[in-house]
């Protein structure tokens, strides 16, 4: 069953936006370069307790992150 979930797109692009790699994006979060890449690539998603902190981050709400 394939997610529609949609953080990963919205990491992708801020990130890309902002000329960031994945381990300066990480920083921000305390996180993995590898979480970030597995994020984007929707292998996995952030753990629910970064989602405030990633909702704050790039400026998109925790409801529309999920749609």
């Amino acid at each position: 069953m394939k997610s529609n979930i949609q953080i990963g797109e919205y990491i992708l692009n801020y990130r890309k936006q902002h000329r960031l790699t994945q381990g300066e994006f990480g920083e921000l979060l305390g996180v993995s370069t590898q979480a970030v890449s597995k994020w984007e690539r929707k292998i996995c998603y952030p753990d629910i307790f970064l989602l405030p902190a990633i909702s704050e981050l790039i400026g998109i709400s925790i409801d529309e992150m999920m749609k």
